[in-house]
């Protein structure tokens, strides 16, 4: 293509650019069926079939056994942060919260509206720049789980040793570090993503479920609202996302050509490698958060003064380069440096600071 952004946006974020190419061929005839996907039944075989290999496919890419239920759920991840609690804390239960940053505080807000929940955790009086070591948490093990933000988007954090829970599940928010690297889908209860950062457009939520929690859901709540609802009608107990499902798909497709989970992590490693060898360079550039727990996918940065932060965002985009301005809760800089950004982009903006701290530095 003529042009492309390097696009460092945190959500909706990059997508490959082969997966976006083979959507724009099949856009108006999908496989000869002279529908698009966007225009086709949900009931009908073609998306049928589309829901199901793309089901198999995620199953294939992180190793869910079949203990486990896949669903492709409305809303996003926010929506989980309602349902969750909704479905899995029983009368006179309550669970436990781990508060790393932006995206653990707003799960606890929604949980405290329905349940009773406790906070086990909280780096607030840090201003949230590292997860926890598992030797500080303590789990309470009557709670029915243990949530947490397994990597904060907007503080540029990541776990890299759970917390030791027990017998009580983990469930954890994956939306901006979901398939960037590998990990044990068993070591949790429940795994959940907002599509719209790291595997596919906005509007989607992929949901990996023990089976055995399903047995918690209570009949007391709407069904839409029931994960067992979903369970049951293969994510189509309404007209679900066809387009997000398909992409998704295609984005599966896409990571087991580059050798699956394992290649894509290498990669994202060697790409957040060569972004913090330049901010730990000097003294012109700092990173606020803990180095145990810098996320690989969310890169974030501070410069000397908020105006060489501006001056560095504006000449960024007069280069090509999109999504550098940190969350407006926090500030500085961040590069969102999901799967599907080239390591030539995260190259590129590399040269560009080391170009930047010359002339401003």
């Amino acid at each position: 293509m003529a042009f492309r952004a390097h696009n460092f946006n945190a959500g909706p974020a990059a997508l490959p650019l082969p997966v976006l190419e083979i959507a724009q061929k099949e856009l108006c005839d999908f496989k000869g069926s002279g529908m698009s996907v966007i225009e086709m039944s949900h009931r009908g075989k073609e998306f049928d079939d589309v829901n199901n290999e793309t089901n198999a496919k995620v199953r294939d890419l992180m190793g869910i056994s079949d203990d486990y239920e896949v669903l492709f759920m409305p809303g996003g991840a926010s929506m989980q942060f309602c349902l969750i609690p909704m479905n899995f804390i029983r009368e006179g239960k309550s669970a436990d919260f781990i508060n790393t940053g932006s995206w653990a505080t707003k799960a606890i807000k929604e949980a405290k509206v329905q349940k009773d929940i406790n906070v086990i955790w909280d780096d607030k009086e840090e201003n949230y720049i590292r997860c926890p070591k598992a030797s500080e948490i303590k789990v309470n093990p009557d709670a029915e789980y243990v949530h947490i933000c397994e990597n904060e988007t907007i503080g540029g954090i990541k776990y890299f040793e759970l917390p030791e829970c027990g017998d009580v599940p983990i469930i954890a928010d994956m939306s901006s570090c979901i398939m960037s690297e590998v990990m044990d889908v068993n070591k949790y209860g429940m795994i959940y993503a907002g599509a719209q950062k790291n595997i596919g457009p906005s509007g989607l939520a992929l949901c990996i479920i023990r089976k055995d929690l399903l047995e918690r859901v209570p009949e007391n709540i709407c069904n839409f609202f029931k994960y067992t609802t979903h369970a049951k009608n293969a994510s189509m107990y309404n007209t679900p996302n066809t387009w997000a499902i398909y992409i998704l798909g295609l984005v599966c497709d896409y990571l087991k050509s580059l050798g699956g989970v394992p290649a894509m992590e290498k990669i994202n490693r060697e790409k957040a490698k060569i972004l913090y060898d330049v901010i730990d360079s000097s003294d012109f550039w700092r990173c606020p958060v803990d180095k145990a727990s810098r996320s690989i996918m969310n890169v974030v940065w501070r410069l000397p003064s908020e105006d060489l932060e501006k001056k560095f965002v504006a000449e960024a985009k007069a280069h090509n380069m999109i999504g550098l301005k940190g969350h407006r809760s926090v500030g500085g800089l961040r590069a969102s440096i999901y799967n599907a950004v080239p390591k030539a982009s995260v190259e590129f903006l590399a040269e560009f600071m080391k170009e930047f701290e010359k002339v401003n530095g």
